[in-house]
């Protein structure tokens, strides 16, 4: 089986998710790249890629760096196509962090096919289903944010992530009024995207050990390895991090090589695909940390995400970005997620869900292809 087409359409749409505060006078548009990735069989391996600051360089990058690596190639060298790409953005392009991810999710995509099983299972089959938990954007006030988590615990999601926007003591109060709201027994996250001291990190940190939050997470960027060893070694709640870590699973090794991490976190857009998500989440598996997928912000990565977190063991929770239509574009259906909080993945071959072709088409603003 040869790699014998490689289709890119940009799809554009207004609408961002940044919060004002994030993002300044920058123009960050969502706007997604479709790729698709054909062999002389027929099968076709399909992803998306996230291009939030430019779609253009993203579509650019796919088209003029990557493509002409995979036409004429085996789908079935994952590993040395994954390994070839790694080396060309460290000698040469330095890639958005979303690029190569999805080009690996389409080589898996392909081969699940091929075998004519459901992607998780060709992978290695570990469950069918897991919990989710609703992780909503950023919001003005504490009752935003009150409102949202008794929405969705009235769905049945049992579990609720919130990204407090800032500064502390407003995320202080987020996180008590959000305990008061939903009762003792329902499970809580958060997330500030944070640029904290360490001394504001504690102390943050111990009210969410009094709250029984289950994790705290990014309360720093990810490169301050230093803040996170200490924090780590000052509370008890789980610290989550490494979400934005670059180089993959080398990456990632040094902050559990320094002790600061207590959960690791990783996803086929920003770590490399599934290769790069399998290795984080194998090398943490071997430390005895949990690897917690975090969302792609597309759902139909985010399906991909799933296939994941049900081929390995050390994954608790589904990120259930929300509210969903934000980020259900360009996947047909909605997330299958049941009144008891639990999604279940997809049994058809491959990723095993589909996207809407006459949107892509219909909002497509520019189209390339390379064939042999």
């Amino acid at each position: 089986m040869i790699i014998t087409k490689f289709e890119t359409w940009l799809v554009k749409r207004e609408k961002s998710f940044f919060d004002q505060k994030r993002q300044g006078k920058s123009g960050m548009p969502w706007d997604v790249v479709v790729l698709k990735i054909t062999t002389d069989t027929g099968i076709e391996g399909i992803a998306t890629a996230l291009a939030a600051r430019s779609g253009t360089i993203t579509e650019a990058y796919l088209q003029e760096n990557i493509a002409p690596v995979l036409i004429g190639r085996d789908p079935y060298d994952r590993e040395a196509i994954w390994h070839e790409l790694w080396n060309i953005d460290r000698h040469l392009a330095f890639f958005p962090v979303y690029i190569c991810g999805p080009v690996d999710v389409a080589l898996w995509d392909i081969a699940a096919k091929a075998a004519n099983l459901p992607l998780y299972k060709y992978m290695g089959a570990y469950r069918t289903k897991l919990p989710v938990y609703a992780s909503g954007l950023f919001h003005e006030t504490v009752e935003d944010y009150v409102q949202e988590a008794l929405y969705y615990q009235s769905k049945g999601i049992k579990a609720y992530k919130a990204h407090p926007p800032g500064p502390v003591q407003k995320d202080m109060e987020i996180h008590e009024a959000l305990r008061g709201a939903v009762g003792d027994h329902f499970t809580l996250l958060t997330d500030p995207v944070a640029e904290y001291s360490l001394d504001e990190a504690i102390r943050v940190g111990r009210q969410l050990e009094r709250l029984n939050y289950l994790w705290f997470e990014e309360p720093f960027r990810d490169f301050e390895l230093y803040k996170y060893r200490e924090l780590c070694r000052s509370l008890d709640i789980p610290i989550a991090a490494t979400e934005t870590t670059r180089g993959c699973h080398w990456g990632v090794a040094q902050a559990i090589a320094m002790n600061a991490a207590d959960i690791v976190r990783a996803d086929v857009s920003w770590k490399n695909g599934i290769t790069g998500t399998m290795k984080i989440a194998h090398l943490a598996e071997s430390f005895g940390l949990r690897c917690e997928i975090h969302t792609t912000t597309m759902n139909y990565m985010d399906i991909v995400n799933l296939h994941v977190s049900c081929a390995i063991r050390n994954c608790e929770y589904y990120e259930y970005f929300v509210p969903e239509d934000n980020f259900k574009f360009l996947m047909k259906e909605d997330l299958p997620i049941d009144e008891e909080g639990f999604i279940h993945v997809p049994t058809a071959p491959g990723i095993g869900v589909e996207l809407d072709w006459e949107l892509i088409r219909s909002q497509c603003s520019s189209y390339k292809v390379i064939a042999k």
